[in-house]
């Protein structure tokens, strides 16, 4: 391949922390920089910037997002007590995926990357489960209290107008802990039309499920707005592309999920997503083979992993020990990013190499070159573990076969 790849809109790229951020800079060097000439607007969204910045760069490569539509995004702390002192921070600066997900009021989609060598963990499990996870409100946006003693805990709305609603949550007679959570229809309606356009996007069926029958509010409210949108908006185009929504309780979605063969979009509000996408992940052999896709109902896409900055690896690096980190959801955060672009762009070469990265990546772990984290999944004798930068470099290998093909 002679010629670089031309790009004509900017990616919006946010950089990100320790191991991850190491990694990185490895796919832009190795696999990336040296076939396309890569137009991105850069955000270092590393704590040490978010800190320095009192985290407007974190709203910064938001808004750029909106901006420019497609957004790929490293993995980034979100520090507790414990790295506000090992950073010396200013405060303890809240998650950068809530903040983003807030502004771009997108949906969470996570599909596991599905290899023939790693087998899942429920063989019944051929094809990859896409857990579509609500990204605002609920506990990420909880109120606490401590309750110290007896007291009357009460749940109070003030209208605009002054019309008060009130409720008792509970007498106490002893200490104990309160919690209040929110969500709003409009989030829910952008949820909604976000999980049903992906369903037509991906042609699967979609199902969704909650708690309806004891929170015959909170939970059924999400339950009604879901069914109201589908019946107006997307029944027919549903009929049209010859798949399916249907609505069930949580418990019952387990309970179907662990017995099917998978294929389909599982869509979760936001603690429950957060929990399953773990869950699916592991059976399918690690988060580190997790995609990972924001996309807001007017149409903005941010591409990330779907796990930390592999922390305990960086403190390995930093003593300059070997590491053996997969690289496989950072890639394909930059091909998703690509590809989509590309599309957007109308621009085939780029999609094209975006594909071939991703078989090329692929290729290279069913040849049985891999990390250690999958190594340790398979029992075939003629794996061979490699170290972070050697897996990469298998990687372009096999791809610079597939570009000159």
């Amino acid at each position: 391949m002679s010629d670089k790849i031309k790009m004509t809109t900017p990616l919006v790229e946010m950089d990100g922390d320790e191991m991850t951020r190491v990694i990185w800079k490895l796919i832009k060097e190795i696999l990336l920089e040296p076939y396309i000439e890569l137009k991105t607007e850069y955000y270092d969204l590393g704590l040490e910037n978010r800190d320095k910045t009192e985290d407007k760069v974190t709203v910064e490569s938001a808004l750029a997002t909106k901006k420019y539509g497609v957004a790929v995004k490293c993995a980034t702390i979100t520090p507790n007590a414990e790295r506000v002192k090992e950073y010396n921070l200013k405060e303890m600066w809240k998650s950068p995926n809530g903040t983003i997900r807030g502004i771009l009021d997108g949906t969470v989609f996570r599909a596991p990357i599905v290899i023939k060598r790693i087998k899942p963990f429920i063989p019944a499990w051929k094809k990859p489960i896409t857990i579509a996870r609500h990204a605002y409100g609920d506990v990420y946006k909880d109120v606490e209290i401590i309750a110290s003693g007896k007291g009357v805990a009460e749940l109070t709305f003030t209208s605009e107008s002054g019309e008060v609603i009130k409720e008792t949550v509970h007498t106490f007679d002893s200490p104990g802990i309160l919690l209040a959570m929110h969500n709003l229809d409009s989030s829910i309606a952008s949820f909604a039309r976000s999980c049903f356009n992906y369903a037509l996007d991906t042609k699967q069926d979609i199902w969704f499920a909650t708690k309806d029958t004891i929170s015959k509010k909170y939970d059924h409210r999400f339950k009604d707005i879901f069914q109201e949108i589908f019946e107006q908006e997307y029944k027919i185009k549903f009929q049209k592309a010859g798949i399916e929504y249907f609505y069930t309780l949580i418990d019952d979605a387990v309970a179907r999920v662990v017995r099917s063969e998978g294929g389909f979009i599982w869509a979760c509000k936001n603690y429950d997503g957060d929990v399953m996408s773990d869950m699916v992940a592991t059976v399918f052999g690690s988060l580190a083979m997790m995609t990972s896709v924001l996309v807001s109902p007017e149409g903005y896409y941010e591409y990330e992993a779907a796990h930390g900055t592999v922390q305990r690896h960086y403190y390995k690096h930093l003593k300059g020990e070997e590491t053996s980190t997969n690289s496989m959801a950072t890639i394909f955060a930059w091909t998703g990013a690509l590809k989509k672009r590309g599309e957007l762009d109308n621009l085939h070469s780029l999609v094209d190499f975006a594909e071939k990265l991703e078989k090329a990546s692929i290729q290279t772990i069913e040849d049985g070159f891999m990390t250690k984290d999958l190594a340790a999944l398979c029992n075939d004798a003629d794996v061979v573990p490699l170290n972070t930068e050697g897996f990469i470099r298998e990687i372009d290998k096999r791809l610079q076969v597939l570009l000159n093909s």
